[in-house]
């Protein structure tokens, strides 16, 4: 059996609960206008490219450019980025804590988010310092599932990728993740989470 020294999580989704949703309950009078705006004008392909490099003023502008009777609600987006935080999900920052705790491991994380907004996140987040290093894919220019940046991981930070489990909640991702060597886990919930990772360490 494989001897794993190296941890690498996601965060969106896996240790921090994000999502516009909870900005959006606020501005739209229905569930139904709210996903409408959600999958046809700041839709996720759009927000990837924030996560991949591109500022948020030029996504903005680009798409004010492109709907603009939903230029305050597009405008939300980023000036209200902070109510999209949800709280931290705590059986997964639990688990975090009990592997640092354990002195076995080295942990990472690897996360598509903007390096704009990310500080933001690393205010709400104390957990986060848990880690020895973070890429940002906002800060590389290069977002998952390109294979360059898990190389940029395995590269910085000397790891091994055949001793290291990567985890996330996308599928496209985790594929990413073993394409480079690793072990990965597809993240469901926190104690789905537990339970694989005690079959592999």
């Amino acid at each position: 059996m494989a001897t794993y020294d190296t941890i690498v999580f996601d965060l969106g989704g896996v240790l921090i609960d994000w999502n516009p949703r909870y900005l959006y309950r606020k501005i739209f009078a229905t569930e139904a206008e709210m996903e409408r705006f959600l999958a046809e004008v700041c839709t996720l392909s759009w927000n990837h490219e924030q996560d991949a490099g591109r500022t948020l003023a030029a996504a903005t502008e680009l798409l004010v450019g492109q709907h603009p009777e939903w230029e305050p609600q597009i405008r939300a987006f980023y000036d209200r980025w902070e109510e999209m935080l949800g709280g931290p999900i705590h059986g997964t920052v639990e688990l975090l804590e009990t592997l640092r705790d354990s002195g076995q491991y080295r942990l990472y994380a690897l996360t598509n988010w903007s390096g704009e907004t990310f500080p933001i996140a690393r205010q709400h987040y104390d957990f986060l310092n848990i880690f020895e290093g973070i890429v940002v894919s906002g800060d590389e220019k290069v977002a998952k599932p390109e294979a360059r940046i898990y190389e940029i991981l395995l590269e910085r930070y000397q790891i091994d990728p055949s001793r290291t489990i990567y985890i996330d909640d996308s599928l496209p991702n985790v594929e990413g993740a073993q394409a480079a060597g690793m072990e990965a886990i597809h993240f469901y919930a926190p104690m789905q989470l537990r339970e694989a990772l005690a079959e592999r360490l």
